[in-house]
């Protein structure tokens, strides 16, 4: 039986499409150096998205 690589944390299953978007020159290998960087973008996602339907309310 395969061994399971990752474990999210919470209790819903992450997407099977993940979500792509384009980025400048650099950036990915700086991101990649910022501890925690993929549930930290997470977190700053789902803020951007309830502030976003805060202010079309």
């Amino acid at each position: 039986m395969p061994k399971t690589k990752f474990k999210p944390d919470n209790q819903v299953a992450y997407d099977k499409v993940p979500v792509q978007f384009k980025v400048l020159p650099g950036v990915r290998e700086k991101l990649k150096a910022v501890p925690n960087w993929q549930e930290r973008l997470r977190e700053f996602v789902d803020q951007l998205i309830t502030d976003s339907a805060i202010q079309f309310s």
